[in-house]
């Protein structure tokens, strides 16, 4: 079965044909840093990591470029307000971000360029646009016309006369459909020197240019966050397309983190800062909560669902954990054939998920039954799943020595197993008293224990 991928610009799912061979290029549209990293903003990566890994575990070769937005309206004014530099602002920031993908177990990108590093390309992007007739200079600025490519809004799906870019008035435009490419030096803004007078890239531009660096004229896959369809991607595919680089084959939107039905920014003040919620959950169980729903769609915050999603992920971690206590340390398997067909659906991490803890139930009961070889087995495929999600419990950046030493797991496991055993058997005898009594003795010390269909699991109170 191939990969199949819903293609923003045709608005159906189709088979994924690399450009080349066994190779996959990704461009993914990164941070503007201008300001701390919320859950909202580091989902877009997470999903194109997962897709990342996908592709890796199914034998591609993959580039994956994510930029860094470095100079930007937003980035100037916030630093000019705290009275700090521009660029000092920008790269603290960026610095914020980094640490923030790491935490949640992100491949770091095959490279990860900054617009200010790319001035140069951007020159030279505008000069073969104006030599076509698609952009003019005016008064120190530069405009892309947007009458002049005949497609401008199909990937959007906006007719060209409904469009309004946010850019408010511009005296020097000649069409208040046209964007802005460049922007003319102001009193006390960073500027480059160019053919048309010193400035400062527009922000549809530095994608463009970046892309085209690393991946060529022509690559396989461009994603970033739904709102991001318009008009920043529909400008990049203008401009790019206009100057003669058929860009992007296929165009990849996720989906939004919202609260109370609105999408989560700053500007709404309803933001989750990541070192605020790490200081609550784990990287590995925030990545859950964050990849588990379908990639393009939203994701309602709410506490009670991202506790839910912890407890979830604890019950993967439980069972590879008992395996390893009880039979030994289990490798890394092959995926099962439902988890391989729902991640070729359009990443379907949902019905990957599914497949997870349909086999942790199965090596649950293969482990009751001392049926070791079953369980070995079970754990194995659970941890070639779970590693293709970037969640494998055993993955040394996510070992349960995040919560406690590493010299007490095994006696902790032990112990804490020992007394589980014990109330299962107490409850099977309808003991109830006595099962209580466990749960108190465990609650006491701090481990709390919750009771499914799967059976028992049990965390730290305060892990």
């Amino acid at each position: 079965m191939s990969v199949r991928l819903f293609d923003t610009a045709t608005r159906k799912q189709r088979d994924f044909v690399p450009l080349r061979a066994g190779a996959v290029s990704m461009y993914v549209c990164g941070a503007t840093v201008q300001g701390l990293p919320h859950i909202g903003h580091v989902r877009s990566g997470l999903n194109y990591d997962v897709l990342r890994r996908w592709f890796a575990y199914s034998g591609y070769d993959v580039t994956l470029v994510r930029n860094v937005t470095d100079i930007d309206d937003k980035i100037l004014r916030k630093a000019a307000d705290a009275g700090r530099p521009w660029w000092e602002w920008a790269a603290t920031h960026e610095r914020a971000f980094a640490e923030a993908y790491t935490a949640l177990g992100c491949l770091p990108p095959s490279i990860e360029p900054r617009a200010t590093g790319h001035i140069t390309q951007m020159v030279e992007l505008m000069e073969r646009l104006i030599a076509d007739g698609h952009a003019y200079a005016a008064g120190g600025d530069v405009y892309f016309a947007v009458r002049t490519f005949p497609g401008y809004g199909a990937l959007s799906g906006q007719k060209v006369d409904d469009v309004a870019q946010g850019e408010g008035e511009a005296r020097t435009k000649r069409d208040p459909l046209d964007f802005t490419l460049w922007k003319a030096a102001k009193p006390g803004e960073p500027a480059w020197p160019t053919p048309w007078g010193k400035g400062r890239p527009g922000w549809h531009l530095e994608c463009s240019a970046m892309a085209t660096t690393y991946l060529g004229p022509e690559f396989d896959i461009h994603g970033g966050g739904l709102d991001l369809v318009f008009p920043h991607h529909e400008n990049e595919r203008a401009q790019s397309n206009a100057a003669g680089d058929p860009f992007a084959r296929y165009w990849l939107h996720n989906g939004w983190v919202t609260m109370g039905g609105e999408k989560m920014s700053k500007s709404l003040g309803n933001t989750l800062s990541i070192p605020a919620v790490l200081g609550r959950v784990r990287g590995v169980e925030l990545r859950y909560y964050l990849v588990g729903p379908h990639y393009r769609s939203a994701i309602e915050y709410s506490d009670a669902a991202l506790s839910e999603s912890v407890a979830a992920y604890r019950r993967i971690e439980t069972f590879v954990h008992r395996v390893r206590e009880r039979v030994g340390l289990p490798g890394i398997g092959e995926v099962h054939s439902a988890f391989a067909a729902a991640m070729d659906d359009d990443l379907g991490t949902p019905g990957a998920l599914a497949e997870i803890h349909g086999t942790v139930r199965e090596g649950n009961g293969a482990l009751d039954a001392g049926d070791r070889a079953g369980a070995t087995a079970a754990a194995e495929a659970v941890r070639a799943m779970t590693a293709v999600l970037g969640i494998d419990p055993l993955d040394a950046r996510w070992a349960l020595a995040d919560r406690v030493d590493d010299a007490a797991v095994g006696a902790l496991t032990a112990l804490v197993e020992e007394l589980l055993e014990r109330r299962q058997a107490a409850r099977k005898a309808k003991d109830f008293a006595e099962a209580d009594a466990v749960r108190d003795r465990l609650l006491a010390a701090g481990i709390a224990v919750e009771d499914s269909a799967d059976g028992p699991t049990w965390s730290l109170k305060n892990a």
